[in-house]
């Protein structure tokens, strides 16, 4: 098995990632890591929950340069608000054994400390493009001295119609960068990205992102459309953390409230949600004291959190690629989960369908109340869930 060390990680580095248990790299990091720390361009496509912050993060800190006021050297491009906070959370621990700092700038908050901060001096920031786009018109930033630049979820921002606004942004930087992208796919538009941004890029492709995902077991259970809350309730109770998905804000809402009705507790976590409310939601979820968010597609772009036990489509996904994408929410990072989709009668039909394009073979049975597997991943901790009742179950760390 190869090492931090092996792939040529400065030793400052590997102490800060074997403070975190982590001491032995994912294939992606193993994959990218020794091109990306040599200065070469790199086009990765790996899925969610791989390890890709890691990659990216480890090689950019160790190159990075110390920032004067204003002028980042380092600049990380994510499509959500989530994302952004999450990629500094996860860097800043390797930012501090390195002396330099990392910093993230989103829109739904205030303008002034994020002004403070780039006044001050941002070694590596990490940024939603609308929130960076504004602040480099208001001048308090200039991204002509940054010399490394991450595009992160590609094929997400492409998705949300953010592409063009990459684009002005990698204008900005200097024309020597290294440019790393990341994606789930690296065709269409995102192929355009990398024909045009990146110089003689390494290609790297790790596992197969269009399938269903990971270890996780999949089931699709038929149930009547009044019987979803109260199936709901018994998963949670029987997995632990949970994400469930719903088509719409309002149903998000709905069944949120109704699940606390039921005894457990449960966070919506939508657009129509303030920045904050989406804050707070995950980190109640993080630290335990609620057991399930209930999200719409678009807010889920942005979560990503370790130890997601289980992912409930309340509300069947649009296609394929949402399934994918919102399954992939567990079994993240080398840790096992369960997907349950609650199939109406009515959604039958399109349910075999759905389970033929991904190679899921015919409708499982409904899981059983078992005992939840442990399965540590890189970094992660394992925190013990509420049962709906309110009670707590231990869980064993392997």
């Amino acid at each position: 098995m190869s090492s931090f060390t092996g792939l040529g990680v400065p030793e400052d580095l590997v102490a800060a990632l074997a403070a975190r248990d982590i001491t032995a790299p994912f294939p992606v990091q193993a994959a990218t890591i020794p091109d990306l720390l040599a200065g070469r361009d790199v086009c990765g496509r790996a899925p969610t929950g791989s390890g890709k912050t890691i990659a990216f993060g480890v090689p950019l800190l160790a190159r990075v340069e110390r920032a004067a006021p204003k002028r980042p050297r380092a600049l990380v491009l994510a499509p959500t608000r989530e994302l952004a906070a999450q990629i500094e959370r996860e860097l800043s621990p390797l930012a501090q054994a390195r002396g330099r700092r990392v910093f993230s700038v989103y829109g739904g908050v205030g303008y002034e400390a994020q002004r403070r901060a780039l006044r001050k001096g941002v070694d590596v920031l990490v940024a939603c493009p609308g929130r960076l786009e504004d602040l480099i018109e208001q001048r308090v930033l200039d991204l002509s001295a940054v010399d490394i630049v991450v595009v992160d979820e590609a094929d997400r921002m492409a998705d949300m119609g953010f592409l063009p606004a990459v684009r002005r942004t990698l204008d900005a930087t200097s024309a020597t960068r290294q440019t790393m992208l990341f994606s789930a796919t690296l065709d269409g538009d995102v192929a355009v990205l990398t024909r045009a941004y990146q110089r003689e890029p390494v290609r790297h492709e790790v596992a197969d992102v269009e399938r269903a995902g990971g270890d996780a077991r999949h089931h699709f259970e038929p149930v009547e459309s009044h019987a979803r809350l109260e199936r709901v309730a018994a998963v949670i109770g029987a997995e632990g953390p949970t994400i469930v998905f719903c088509r719409t804000r309002r149903g998000a809402d709905k069944v949120a409230k109704k699940l606390g009705h039921a005894g457990v507790e449960a966070a919506a976590i939508h657009g129509g949600r303030s920045q904050n409310q989406r804050d707070r939601a995950l980190a109640a979820f993080g630290r335990g004291s609620v057991d399930a968010l209930v999200a719409t597609d678009v807010a889920a772009r942005g979560i990503h959190v370790d130890d997601v036990a289980c992912v409930v489509h309340f509300d069947p996904p649009a296609d394929a690629k949402s399934y994918v994408h919102r399954s992939g929410r567990t079994a993240r990072k080398g840790a096992s989960g369960l997907v349950v989709s609650l199939v109406a009668p009515d959604q039958r039909r399109e349910s075999r369908r759905l389970q033929r394009e991904l190679g899921l073979g015919p409708a499982g049975d409904e899981p059983e109340s078992r005992p939840r597997r442990s399965g540590r991943g890189q970094g992660s901790t394992r925190r013990s869930p509420r049962r709906a009742n309110g009670s707590r179950r231990t869980r064993s760390r392997g």
